[in-house]
């Protein structure tokens, strides 16, 4: 793995040099992952569309807490800030990729089985109690029902924003939920969840669903909409998701006091209280 780099704003495209591409073949399904440094594994899981600089800058922050970071690369050109053209296009073939079920609740997607098996494969290299996983926006999801394998035991949600057509859906099958229920109820874990309060695909009702289904084990934070960045934000953000949305990403505020600060911080401390780092 190749060494650190300083952690700065994101304004252009991003080499990801300080990452190492491997890919990782799993349940006979190959897929490109950006391994960067030491410690338990974390699970970086990227928004739509794409691992766009913000990511790998928050890639970077978990990486900088003292964990082993693993950003698959699910859609769109890693390291890219693709124009609105290109970024809808993206969003379009995942909306009907046999891997993802961005329509209609009760449902989980194909894809979390392999993102399974990458939780088995980096908690087998990087040692430790467990592994730690964060979904984001189209992924958001992706990290509660990896809570159906043992090795995860650190799950966080931002803006989950699946299924696209119910605002109070959820993306997991309802057997799948129960089974995750009763074991966070067993083992005392919990689920870290994160939301703007105006976001339009990831609403009150959703979070109100999940609240229902995993009863005190559902943390949730909604943060005031005018905690988010309205400034430089990159096309897909600015003109076709258009609210307050991404609160670890594009509309983070990196600035000491801001409550999206505030938000990366507890989810760095979560990591690091359930992986005993």
């Amino acid at each position: 793995m190749t060494g650190k780099r300083p952690i700065e704003a994101p304004h252009a495209p991003d080499a990801l040099d300080d990452f190492d591409p491997r890919e990782i073949s799993l349940d006979g399904v190959a897929k490109r992952v950006h391994v960067a440094g030491t410690g338990p594994a974390v699970i970086v899981m990227t928004e739509m569309p794409g691992i766009s600089p913000e990511v790998a800058r928050f890639a970077r922050w978990v990486r900088d807490a003292g964990f082993t970071v693993y950003m698959p690369s699910l859609f769109g050109r890693d390291g890219a800030v693709p124009d609105v053209e290109e970024a809808t296009a993206v969003f379009k073939r995942a909306c009907v990729s046999a891997e993802f079920r961005a329509l209609g609740a009760n449902r989980s997607s194909p894809v979390t089985q392999w993102l399974r098996a990458l939780a088995r494969l980096a908690h087998r290299e990087c040692g430790g109690p467990g592994v730690g996983a964060i979904g984001m926006c189209f992924t958001g999801n992706f990290a509660l029902t990896m809570m159906l394998e043992p090795a995860m035991l650190a799950p966080v949600l931002s803006q989950p924003s699946l299924p696209l057509d119910d605002p109070a859906g959820l993306e997991i099958a309802p057997q799948e939920i129960a089974a995750v229920r009763e074991r966070l109820e067993r083992e005392n874990l919990s689920v870290m969840a994160y939301r703007f309060a105006g976001d339009r695909f990831c609403t009150a009702q959703r979070f109100a669903a999940y609240a229902e289904a995993l009863g005190e084990r559902f943390v949730a934070r909604v943060l005031p909409d005018n905690a988010a960045r309205r400034d430089g934000l990159a096309p897909f953000f600015e003109h076709l998701v258009a609210s307050p949305h991404s609160v670890v990403t594009a509309h983070l505020i990196d600035e000491a006091g801001q409550p999206t600060i505030a938000a990366r911080d507890e989810i760095l401390a979560f990591f690091a209280r359930r992986l005993g780092t």
